[in-house]
Order: structure tokens, then C-alpha cells, then sequence
């Protein structure tokens, strides 16, 4: 089968963001199944860095397409594409596609790549990546958006992929208010995966902690972007509250409005890193001995599946929609406030037999339900019926 996919991003492994690693995932497992695969994407490699290298070049079986955007400074603030020629890049990649795949709703990518496909009768299959809700961010922006855009690319879509059954249910209301078409788009659950070997022998445990002078105890890891709604001012309190004096909370990720809410409440024992990518980020999960993210308003967060790949115990809040963290012995769900919060590390951080059996939990699960092997035989499976039931 030849499959596009269409995505704002498309950068080296491991990169910060995930909706990129998951699309990476899920491109280079198709490739291994013996598809063709196609990412047409822009030359933006997060929102200040832009691809030096081929703008048409093949990485791990995938063939990638780059666009240039023509305002860098619109991809940085505003996180929007102005991808030059894309639509004319599309029409000459579209010869002999079976499907197109586009990733995220509310693109300039999809604006420009989904009518022509839609002209060529090729299905359309889209993936939202849990970011149809207006709580996710530039709530003004996207309700903007869709008053003015949203309905005519929604009713393209042949097919959406939702991460989980809840954002299912949560497309399938919100669809019927973009109009009506003479064939019903249908939808599917389909998860995020990892590729569990990538997690078997990390890099650094040591040397990251003395880097950033962690010593021996337990060490709680969260890594995400700071933003208020992923919780790390709140885990910061509860570790605080908690006040276990050898143990560690390491906060990695970009600032983005949250930090000025995490600095007031924290000691030494709190570690600010930044962003981490490539071995760096690897060799945090490493040193780490658990993983906490209490966020809101999640699809099904990427880090969360790569924690439990690397083996640890993941506390997480309802909205991350993995109640088989708690159900597998992987770890524990728990409402996103301090005392629920600093029960849950206070357990976790002083039992070391328990984080033992949680972490061989941690790697099982993942084994069983989330690799990325098991999501690109799913994902097939949805093209294949998109190409028997298709009707231009």
C-alpha cells in the first residue's frame, strides 16, 4: 500500500513533542510492514529551529517531503504553518497514492493537501492527536479557526482515528456540528505505541544524576512542556509536602507560562533542566525511579507510554486516559491535586519493592498493548477498509 502522511513536523529521533514521535513511530512501523510510505511535511523542526539538510531524502524506510515555510516567526509564535507550494508539492506526490493521512485538525497543511487529494478521490483519514479541544491551548485562536475553516475539511475526512474510545465519543459529538455529507465519516481507537528496545539499555543513568547532583535516593521524573494544565506546579507542591529529604523531583521540559508557578514553591531538591532531547532525555528516564504526570485535557501522552517502556512506575491523572496504568499494577491514577498527589509519591518514593514490581508491570504492559508493531497492523487494517468501502 502507498500512504501519505501529511504533518506540520517531521524531525530526528527523539525529538520534544508528542505528536511528532508518535508520527515517526507510526511511519517507520508501516515501512517495516513493506508500505510505502510518504511524510509530507514543512522544514520546521520545532517552533525556532528550521531543516538544513535534503528537502527530499529517506530516513528508517520513510521517504520525507519538506516544504519551506515562508514566516519562521509565525511557526514559532503562533505555532502556524505557511508551508510554500505544498498544495503543488501534494498534486505531484498524490500519483498512486492509496491514502492520506493527515495528523492534527486545525493545519494550514490540511487546507492546502486535503481538497486535492479530495478532487483525486483518494480516502482521507485524520488523526487529531487529542488537540480538537479548545482547553488544550489558543482556545481563542482555534474557536476562530473553526468558525472560519473547520467544516469544510472536517466533512473530507472518510475516517478518524481517535487515541482512545473518550476522544472517540468526544469527535463523534463534535463532528455533526461541522455539517452534513452524504456519507458519514467513521471513526476508530487506535493508541500511541513506543518501540520498547529503544527503552531496554538507556544511556547515563549515572552520569545524569551527577550532572545535575541528584546523589542516590529515589528521583521523580516529569517531562512535558510547562504549561499550567500538565500539572508540574502541583507535583511540585505535593513533593514538597511530602518532604522525603533524599529524594529528588526533576522537571524537564520547555517553559510555557508554567515555570513562574513552579520557581515560588521549590528547594534544592527540585531540578529545573529545560528541554531534554536525544540521549539526554533517554538517560533522565534512566536515572529516574518513577514518573508522575498530573495534567488535564491529555490525549494519550507519548512520555507516559516511553516511562513505562523504560520501566518505571507512572503516577498519572484521569486524563491521561490510561486507567491500565492502575490496572496492570504499573503504577497509579490519581486526581490532579496536591494531597491526592503527594500520597501517591509518598507511597511510591518510600517502598522500593513495590517500585520494583511496578516497573516489571511498567514494561509488560507496554509489551502487550502498546508497541508499535501492534498500532501499525491497526492502522492497516483502517486503510484497507478505507479502500474497500471508499466512494470518491
Amino acid at each position: 500500500m502507498n500512504i501519505l502522511h501529511l504533518t506540520p513536523y517531521y524531525t530526528p529521533a527523539y525529538a520534544f513533542g508528542g505528536v511528532v514521535r508518535s508520527v515517526e513511530g507510526m511511519t517507520q512501523a508501516l515501512a517495516e510492514r513493506g508500505h510505502t510510505v510518504t511524510v509530507l511535511t514543512t522544514d520546521a523542526l520545532d517552533q525556532s529551529r528550521r531543516h538544513t539538510g535534503p528537502h527530499d531524502e529517506m530516513l528508517n524506510g520513510v521517504r520525507v517531503v519538506r516544504v519551506p515555510n515562508l514566516s519562521p516567526w509565525l511557526r514559532g509564535k503562533l505555532n502556524l504553518s505557511t508551508p510554500s507550494r505544498m498544495h503543488k508539492v501534494a498534486r505531484n506526490l498524490l500519483d498512486g497514492i492509496d491514502v492520506v493521512h493527515c495528523h492534527e485538525f486545525r493545519t494550514v497543511e490540511n487546507l492546502l493537501v486535503t481538497p486535492v487529494a479530495a478532487r483525486l478521490g483518494i480516502p482521507l483519514v485524520l488523526s487529531p492527536h487529542g488537540t480538537l479541544s479548545l482547553t488544550t491551548g489558543r482556545s481563542r485562536m482555534k474557536a476562530a479557526w473553526d468558525r472560519l475553516l473547520s467544516s469544510a475539511v472536517a466533512l473530507r475526512f472518510d475516517h478518524v482515528i481517535g487515541l482512545t474510545v473518550a476522544e472517540v465519543e468526544a469527535v463523534k459529538t463534535l463532528w455533526p456540528a461541522f455539517g452534513r455529507r452524504r456519507i458519514p465519516a467513521t471513526f476508530s481507537a487506535i493508541p500511541n505505541g513506543v518501540n520498547p528496545a529503544e527503552y531496554e539499555n538507556l544511556p547515563g543513568r549515572e552520569i545524569f544524576r551527577a550532572r545535575y547532583g541528584l546523589g542516590n535516593g529515589p528521583v521523580c521524573l516529569f517531562m512535558a512542556r510547562l504549561h499550567p494544565r500538565k500539572g508540574a506546579h502541583l507535583l511540585a507542591e505535593a513533593f514538597r509536602q511530602v518532604n522525603i529529604p533524599e529524594a529528588r523531583l526533576v522537571i524537564a521540559g520547555p517553559d510555557e507560562g508554567g515555570r513562574a508557578l513552579i520557581e515560588p514553591i521549590i528547594d534544592e531538591r527540585v531540578i529545573l533542566t529545560g528541554y531534554l532531547g536525544g540521549e539526554e532525555r533517554l538517560a533522565a528516564f534512566a536515572a529516574a525511579d518513577v514518573f508522575a504526570l498530573p495534567a488535564v485535557g491529555e490525549g494519550l501522552p507519548m512520555v507516559v507510554l516511553e516511562a513505562l517502556a523504560a520501566g518505571l512506575p507512572a503516577i498519572v491523572s484521569p486524563e491521561c486516559y490510561l486507567p491500565e496504568v492502575a490496572r496492570s499494577g504499573a503504577g497509579m491514577e490519581v486526581e490532579p491535586d496536591v494531597d491526592s498527589l503527594a500520597g501517591a509519591l509518598r507511597l511510591v518514593l518510600l517502598e522500593a519493592a513495590r517500585r520494583q514490581e511496578m516497573g516489571i508491570a511498567a514494561r509488560r504492559l507496554v509489551n502487550e498493548r502498546f508497541t508499535w508493531a501492534q498500532i501499525a497492523a491497526a492502522l492497516e487494517a483502517v486503510y484497507q477498509d478505507m479502500q474497500r468501502h471508499h466512494t470518491p
